[in-house]
């Protein structure tokens, strides 16, 4: 049960929509941290089109051009860092590190007075770099400012081995059974799609039911191991069976 004023933290416009819709409606605040595409001047400004198109009230966009580590990472072999995930080369691994300071720099003035912030999960939902570095940006503010972090449970072969190293460390307390909001997403995502913007494939068909889980500043926690996840490479409309996926 989420008590305060409650804000969604997210790397890229649309991901708001994929991973924390059911978060959306109840939201004071929808943060997205990341701007301009790392050498991409023609998506940059079809995702700056699309968010101005949202027009939403409630947006802080902070604009951290991205660091462009997309594909610099071994996911088979993915190493936690405090800003993230370890990042091989040389030169991503600076611009990656650098965009850490700016995001927990800018993050502190937007989040101060916030009780709850819905964000990434440890693993990087599908493992994405930049969606771990906001998980580890928005942890690193929990201390100070007091909030209870909330992330969700969706994976993807990719991020598995990622997921199942965490899982061993204890990272929540309690946790809502949440339905997307599956109109608001897709009248976003429909925005996204007329400006160029949409990321994500166009199949996609979001869960019945998607669990959120607190992650409070203090207080005992609980590992992860047991819980179910949704495997997202399973989330299309071609795709028969059951997205569940137990956690081991």
């Amino acid at each position: 049960m989420t008590t305060g004023k409650s804000a969604v933290v997210v790397a890229h416009p649309d991901d708001e929509i994929l991973w924390l819709s059911s978060a959306l409606p109840a939201a004071d605040k929808i943060v997205f941290c990341f701007g301009d595409l790392y050498g991409n001047p023609k998506r940059s400004a079809a995702r700056r089109r699309a968010v101005a198109a949202l027009a939403l009230p409630n947006l802080t966009d902070l604009q951290i051009p991205e660091s462009g580590v997309r594909k610099l990472v071994d996911w088979e072999r993915a190493e936690p860092t405090p800003y993230g995930v370890e990042i091989a080369e040389p030169e991503g691994r600076a611009r990656y590190e650098a965009n850490f300071a700016k995001l927990v720099s800018a993050l502190r003035p937007v989040l101060a007075g916030y009780g709850n912030v819905f964000t990434h999960n440890p693993w990087g939902e599908y493992g994405h770099p930049e969606h771990v570095q906001v998980y580890r940006a928005v942890c690193a503010l929990q201390a100070e400012l007091g909030f209870t972090v909330w992330f969700s449970n969706y994976v993807a072969p990719l991020s598995l081995p990622l997921a199942r190293q965490l899982a061993a460390q204890p990272c929540w307390t309690s946790r809502e059974l949440r339905r997307p909001n599956v109109l608001l997403a897709r009248r976003w995502a429909w925005t996204y799609l007329r400006h160029g913007a949409w990321t994500w494939i166009l199949s996609y068909r979001w869960p019945r039911r998607e669990t959120l889980y607190a992650q409070p500043p203090a207080g005992a926690l609980h590992p992860l191991h047991g819980e179910t996840l949704l495997d997202i490479s399973r989330l299309r409309l071609w795709r028969w069976g059951k997205a569940a996926r137990v956690l081991d």
